[in-house]
């Protein structure tokens, strides 16, 4: 829908080390990245940095953005641009800030900031994973498409994003959030204590015995894979242990919101040990309390990226049916379905993406 948009919006990865500007146009980066310590610690220097940074981009344009939008960490009034709250990495910022305003008010254009998993789900909707999903649907000579999708990060945290139809769906109070559903296992835990950077190395330390370790999960990834010294058992468990548990939480939105999951974030560089329990999780059953036996989501759940596997979720299960009292036929596909792929943009684009989209769609409605 953007891809081919030439507007230009300024945008920012607000991270509480670093403040990473630049600019996008048609969902793409037309500028170097501009990068600044984040001072988030003083919100003086914080701001002054902010309003230094995105100067410097727009300053080196040859062409008037429409806008400013972004993804800030941590809680919010994203509708009116303020930050406030519990915010480990911008303290400065727990006493509320009016972000938006001040920064609209400095550039006189419209300022727009929204949460990363927000921002990543409707960049992968909207210049992703579901136009590259429908184009390859297209390819295979399939009728489906997909218009629905849920977005994952994997990283720090457990981050999500919902798009309805076309639509980002921020909820009545902004807060649509996955990280605090109940832990598959722990009774009382919330999810994000195991689907998480810090998930992977407990784990991995509960399992190796080895309480001392200062091991990554990119490193228990190579210890998984044979290419680092460790306990591997240990390293697999962590991965699998992972995978369920984060199974288990999309399972509860996959079934409500029916669309197409998309994951990013740093710990999908190993896939390859928690997606089969991932997958396991989402294909599992349940049982009635009369005997019988469900599947868990009433939709067929395809790796999207497994080319055997994208063939039958393509071709689908079409039938014939005849008309009563007359000779016509009706043809259907009975295979409910969705799907699971990573992102290809990469989580940080995927978010500036989304970040650019979303800014061009609140412009679209106010024409």
């Amino acid at each position: 829908m953007y891809i081919h948009d030439n507007r230009i919006v300024i945008t920012l990865d607000a991270g509480g080390t670093n403040l990473v500007f630049g600019a996008m146009r048609g969902c793409e980066y037309i500028t170097d990245p501009v990068t600044y310590p984040s001072n988030a610690h003083d919100l003086d220097m914080c701001l002054d940095t902010m309003v230094k940074g995105f100067r410097q981009v727009i300053d080196s344009l040859d062409e008037k953005p429409v806008a400013i939008s972004f993804a800030f960490p941590g809680p919010a009034d994203y509708p009116n641009g303020i930050i406030g709250g519990y915010l480990p990495n911008f303290p400065s910022f727990r006493d509320g800030v009016a972000l938006g305003a001040f920064l609209q008010n400095e550039f006189g254009i419209p300022v727009y900031i929204n949460n990363d998993g927000d921002l990543f789900a409707y960049g992968e909707a909207l210049c992703g994973a579901l136009p590259d999903l429908n184009r390859r649907l297209a390819e295979a000579g399939s009728t489906k498409r997909y218009k629905n999708l849920l977005g994952y990060t994997f990283g720090t945290g457990f981050g999500v994003g919902l798009v309805i139809n076309g639509k980002l769906n921020q909820g009545d109070n902004s807060c649509v959030e996955t990280f605090c559903l109940p832990h598959k296992t722990k009774n009382g835990i919330i999810v994000e204590e195991g689907v998480a950077v810090r998930a992977i190395k407990r784990v991995y330390a509960e399992a190796s015995g080895d309480y001392n370790h200062n091991l990554e999960p990119k490193d228990i990834c190579e210890i998984a894979d044979g290419s680092r010294p460790g306990n591997v058992e240990a390293a697999r468990k962590a991965f699998a242990e992972f995978g369920e548990i984060a199974g288990d939480a999309m399972a509860i939105a996959a079934q409500l919101v029916d669309g197409i999951i998309v994951i990013g974030g740093g710990i999908t560089a190993a896939r390859h040990w928690f997606l089969p329990s991932l997958l396991n999780e989402l294909r599992s059953r349940f049982h009635t309390l009369g005997g019988d036996t469900v599947n868990r989501l009433q939709m067929q759940v395809f790796n999207l990226d497994n080319p055997e596997e994208f063939v039958a979720f393509a071709k689908g299960n079409t039938k014939t049916l005849q008309v009563r009292g007359t000779n016509l036929t009706v043809e259907y596909d009975d295979m409910k379905r969705i799907g699971v792929t990573f992102s290809k943009l990469g989580a940080s684009k995927a978010i500036s993406a989304g970040a650019y989209a979303f800014a061009l769609s609140k412009i679209d409605e106010n024409d």
